[in-house]
């Protein structure tokens, strides 16, 4: 045997035994479906090196075992608000605090969300929906105006247009008068912002601007860390005392980057009240994450003064933070209704229970209505969700496509009663990938204005009838089911 022979069959062995390796670790990962199994080992043995490769970037739930074990230190030294004598409701003199009587089955949905993030539901909240994207700009620059002590932003995408240079210009302001600001973006959806000329003006004004999961080379996430994680949270806390929670990011509705897919609309929410210092937990854990600056502190000071409110509980998932919470809390939710669910979400790429869920809610007589883009800005995540629509359909869910932009508002109400506003799509990125914020709302009249939002949107939206998609060819329903094949590895 030649010398290239040899070393060809030495390679032929090595690759042999490196691609049973990593078939053998697709199949062994603990909390996996076994489609997303099975999908990771057609993808493995149809393309080997590829797959691979694709694998060890994309494969795993993996942030890097130093990062987890510095985010587990960060929530254990942390104190757990629960724990805290001042957030006690039952110490509380006015009893603001105690949350009205959440009723079953709706208690159920707290308790799970308890469990995820230890934070209990709190009364003694104030919200107010805010009409559009320049209406909560404007809102978010009169309170950092006002700001006192400090301004904590955390933005999955935050653009240096319009209305990101609005924001920034306040922080600028903010900073001046020796407020504390603290800012968090995330590495890939705010690149734009970190490249540019403000993002260094604003650490020289002394604005504090740290980088979530920076995006490095991919030889670097190939044996660290994986690419695709993201924090993909929208929370804003301003003085331990306001807070904002919802889809929008900090940009223009015409959104330059994917212009021809705008105006993205969002919904936010502006609260007062106790719950502010729970989405204040999440952030500092984020900010903790980054830099080393202990902000325990904060969460230990007083609560201020307020009145009798709403029942709302913060609710923070990620992919060190609880295997299967995000799809955990969508399917209690679900599962919870009781005479209406309407559900807006802008990527819909559900997971075997999920889909089960809601073709059961409707089944059950549970009027069910489901509102999504008509263009995605994803053409990947648009094809995916269409194949389920037969499905849902013939389950009696009513689809709504809604047609005068992106609709990027994440929304779910229930019986009149529940609101869910937030972050987290109903998508395998916002189960498994991604650092998401919600807020689960017991109020009737958030809830009924949440849901005449949503009715906006039905009244902009076409409906989705069984015989608009019989219509649609075979080319089309093979694309669109041979995507969503993937769904599991996307």
């Amino acid at each position: 045997m030649s010398h290239l022979e040899v070393v060809a069959s030495t390679w032929t062995v090595v690759l042999f035994f490196l691609h049973a390796v990593i078939l053998a670790r697709a199949i062994l990962r603990p909390h996996r479906e076994p489609s997303s199994r099975l999908a990771w080992v057609v993808v493995i043995a149809a393309v080997p090196l590829l797959g691979i490769v694709a694998y060890l970037l994309f494969g795993e739930t993996n942030l890097g075992r130093r990062r987890e074990d510095h985010i587990r230190r960060i929530n254990r030294h942390l104190p757990r608000l629960s724990q805290l004598e001042h957030f006690s409701p039952a110490n509380n003199p006015t009893n603001c605090l105690t949350p009205i009587p959440i009723p079953q089955p709706y208690d159920q949905a707290f308790r799970l969300g308890y469990a995820f993030s230890h934070f209990h539901p709190v009364g003694g909240n104030h919200a107010k929906l805010l009409d559009d994207t320049a209406a909560t700009i404007d809102s978010l620059v009169a309170d950092i105006d006002a700001a006192l002590s400090h301004v904590h932003l955390l933005f999955y995408i935050w653009l240096p247009d319009h209305n990101g240079r609005k924001i920034i210009d306040a922080l600028h302001r903010a900073a001046s008068r020796k407020v504390a600001c603290r800012v968090i973006v995330d590495g890939l959806g705010s690149r734009i912002l970190i490249k540019s000329t403000f993002w260094t003006a604003m650490r020289s004004a002394g604005i504090q601007a740290v980088v979530a999961l920076p995006i490095g080379s991919l030889l670097h996430h190939l044996f660290r860390r994986r690419v695709d994680l993201r924090n993909h949270r929208k929370i804003v806390v301003i003085d331990n005392q306001i807070t904002y929670c919802g889809s929008q990011n900090c940009a223009d509705p015409e959104f330059l980057i994917k212009a021809k897919f705008a105006p993205w609309v969002d919904i936010m929410v502006r609260f007062t009240g106790p719950v502010a210092l729970q989405n204040q937990r999440i952030f500092i854990a984020d900010w903790m994450a980054h830099i080393d600056e202990d902000l325990a502190a904060l969460l230990e000071e007083p609560l201020a003064p307020t009145t009798p409110g709403i029942t709302a509980q913060a609710i923070g998932t990620g992919p060190t933070l609880g295997y299967s919470a995000m799809p955990e809390i969508f399917e209690m939710l679900i599962f919870t209704a009781r005479t209406s669910l309407t559900i807006s979400t802008p990527y819909f790429v559900p997971n075997e229970s999920m889909l089960a869920a809601l073709c059961g809610c409707a089944r059950r007589g549970v009027k069910t209505t489901m509102i999504f883009p008509a263009r995605n800005d994803s053409w990947v995540v648009g094809a995916a969700s269409r194949s389920y629509y037969a499905a849902l359909l013939g389950a009696g869910v009513e689809i709504f496509e809604y047609h005068p932009g992106l609709l990027h508002a994440k929304t779910l109400t229930i019986d009149g009663d529940l609101t869910l506003v937030g972050s987290a799509n109903l998508d395998r990125r916002s189960f498994d990938l991604n650092y998401e914020n919600n807020l689960l709302v017991y109020d009737p009249t958030l809830t009924r204005q949440i849901r005449e939002r949503q009715q906006s949107y039905i009244n902009d939206s076409n409906p989705i009838t069984t015989e608009f998609v019989a219509q649609w060819s075979i080319a089309q329903r093979l694309l669109n089911n041979s995507i969503a094949i993937l769904g599991p590895i996307l």
